[in-house]
């Protein structure tokens, strides 16, 4: 299997939640969703941002829009006001949920069409 970034197959939202954040994937295609929601588990997750976020990693599933919202419970040391951290919003964690490295089928790959200016899949 290919093994991609993750913004090849997917588009992400992210933002500040008290002393954590979200970061919503959303999926460019059906087959990338249901692969995603098979592959991209709340463990997985965790493992990719433990640098930043050292509380849980919960996952909440809106099949009807193809995304997969994850909620970061301690990514932002206290929040905005109390964090010293110097983005402690969390607009860039979706971003940085985006830099993931995956194996994907290429059935999914041949079913999502690169964004424009990305290329051949």
């Amino acid at each position: 299997m290919p093994k991609v970034l993750l913004s090849r197959i997917a588009m992400a939202r992210s933002g500040d939640k008290g002393e954590g954040s979200n970061a919503g994937v959303i999926a460019r295609s059906e087959p990338a969703y249901l692969f995603l929601k098979e592959t991209l588990t709340s463990e997985v997750v965790r493992a990719h941002v433990a640098g930043f976020n050292h509380g849980k990693v919960r996952r909440y599933d809106a099949d009807n829009m193809r995304v997969l919202n994850f909620l970061l419970e301690d990514s932002l040391g206290g929040g905005g006001s109390a964090s010293l951290k110097t983005d402690a919003q969390g607009k860039t964690h979706g971003l940085a949920l985006l830099r993931m490295e995956l194996e994907v089928p290429q059935t999914v790959l041949d079913a999502t069409p690169p964004t424009q200016g990305e290329g051949p899949a």
